[in-house]
C-alpha cells in the first residue's frame, strides 16, 4: 500500500507534451514514444509528473508556472546534489537529462529514473507492523547519517553552499520569504525572527543537507521495510546535518502537514523509536556524542516550516501552487510558529 495518488495533468499545470516527447527523444539516450503522462497529486512545491511510454517509466520535475520567490523552485540544484550522489550510499534516482531552456515546455525541468517503491505520509504508517516500522524508521536514521558523511568536495558539491553562517543566512532567507508571502500577523514569527539570530549555536563544519528529509520524501522498497530513494532535495545545500535531523523530529512535536503525527504517540505499542531513540541511531551511525541544545535545532526547524508552509498557502491564494490542497494550509504556519514560541519559553 501507498499514499501516491496520480492524476490528469491539471489545468493550471498544461504544458507543450509534444515538445517534451520532442525534447526526451533528442537528449535521453533509449527513448522511444509515445509519451503519456499524468501528474503526481502532493509535493507543494515542483510540480512533479509520471511520463509512461511503451518501454518504460521516467518522472518530471519541473517549476510551477507564474511568478516565483526568489531562490525558490531551484529543479536545477536537485539535479545537480542527486547526479552528485549515484555512486554514494545514499539511495537516489539515477539523472537522465536537465532542461534550463524554458522555451520548451515553459519552465526548467529534469527528467530521473522512475523508482519502484512506497510511499507513506502518515508517521505512524498505520498499514504496517511493528517490525516494519521500526526498521524504517532506524533506516530513516542511518540514510541521514550516510548523508552528512559524504564529503562534498569528492563528489563535487564543494561549491553547492556559501561557506560559513549557515543558520544566520537561513534564517534570513525564511524570514524574508514568510515576509514576502504574508497574508496575516503571526506574533510567534515575528518573535522568533527576533530569538533565533540571537541563539545561533557554534558553527560547524559543512555536510550536505537535505533540507526536507522526512518519511514523505523517501520510498521504501515494495516489499521491504528499508529505503530505496530519498526524493525532493530542491532545498538541498550545505551546512548543519543537525539541522535535517532537526527537521524530522519535528514529528514527535505536532506533525508538520498532519495535527496528529507522532506527538502523544505510544512507541512502544507502535514499534516507533521515540524522539530520543531515533537521535542516537542517527549518532551512533554518523559517529558523533550527544548533541548540545537540542531544542534550538526543533525551534528553526518550526520557524523555517511555517515559512515554507505560508509561502504554500500564498501560492494557493494566487492559484500557481503545485496541489489543490494548499489554501487548506491557512492555520498552519500559525500553529508552527506558536508551538516553537511555546519551546522556546518552556527553556526559558
Amino acid at each position: 500500500m501507498s499514499d501516491v495518488e496520480l492524476t490528469a495533468v491539471r489545468e493550471a499545470h498544461k504544458f507543450d507534451e509534444a515538445a517534451l516527447e520532442a525534447y526526451l527523444a533528442a537528449q535521453v539516450e533509449g527513448f522511444q514514444g509515445p509519451l503519456d503522462i499524468r501528474q503526481f497529486e502532493g509535493g507543494q512545491s515542483n510540480p512533479t509528473f509520471q511520463l509512461i511510454t511503451p518501454t518504460q517509466k521516467y518522472v518530471m520535475r519541473k517549476q510551477p508556472p507564474g511568478e516565483l520567490l526568489p531562490s525558490a523552485h531551484q529543479v536545477d540544484r536537485e539535479y545537480r546534489v542527486m547526479k552528485a550522489l549515484w555512486d554514494t550510499p545514499v539511495p537516489v534516482p539515477k539523472m537522465y537529462c536537465l532542461c534550463e531552456d524554458g522555451d520548451v515546455i515553459g519552465t526548467k525541468f529534469y527528467v530521473m529514473e522512475m523508482v519502484e517503491g512506497r510511499l507513506f505520509t502518515e508517521t505512524r504508517l498505520p498499514a504496517l507492523s511493528n517490525a516494519e516500522r521500526t526498521a524504517i524508521y532506524l533506516d530513516l536514521a542511518r540514510v541521514l547519517a550516510e548523508l552528512h558523511k559524504v564529503e562534498p568536495a569528492k563528489v563535487g558539491l564543494e561549491s553547492f553552499g556559501r561557506p560559513g553562517n549557515y543558520y544566520d543566512r537561513q534564517i534570513g532567507r525564511w524570514s524574508k520569504q514568510y515576509i514576502a508571502s504574508q497574508t496575516e500577523n503571526i506574533d510567534a514569527m515575528n518573535q522568533l525572527m527576533e530569538w533565533l539570530p540571537q541563539n545561533v549555536p557554534p558553527e560547524t563544519d559543512p555536510v550536505i543537507v537535505h533540507g526536507d528529509y522526512r518519511l514523505g520524501n523517501v520510498l521504501i522498497h515494495p516489499t521491504e521495510p528499508k529505503i530505496v530513494a530519498v526524493l525532493d532535495w530542491e532545498l538541498s545545500t550545505l551546512g548543519d546535518g543537525l539541522a535535517d535531523l532537526g527537521y524530522l523530529c519535528q514529528d514527535y512535536h505536532g506533525d508538520v502537514y498532519n495535527e496528529e503525527g507522532l506527538a502523544g504517540a505510544d512507541y512502544d505499542a507502535l514499534g516507533i523509536p521515540d524522539e530520543t531513540a531515533f537521535v542516537a541511531a542517527y549518532c551512533q551511525h554518523a559517529g558523533r556524542d550527544q548533541i548540545d541544545n537540542w531544542n534550538f535545532y526543533l525551534i528553526y526547524n518550526m520557524f523555517r516550516s511555517a515559512g515554507i508552509i505560508q509561502g504554500v498557502y500564498k501560492r494557493g491564494l494566487d492559484g500557481n501552487a503545485s496541489s489543490e490542497k494548499a489554501l487548506e494550509y491557512k492555520e498552519y504556519a500559525r500553529m508552527r510558529s506558536e508551538r516553537a514560541w511555546g519551546l522556546v519559553q518552556e527553556q526559558s
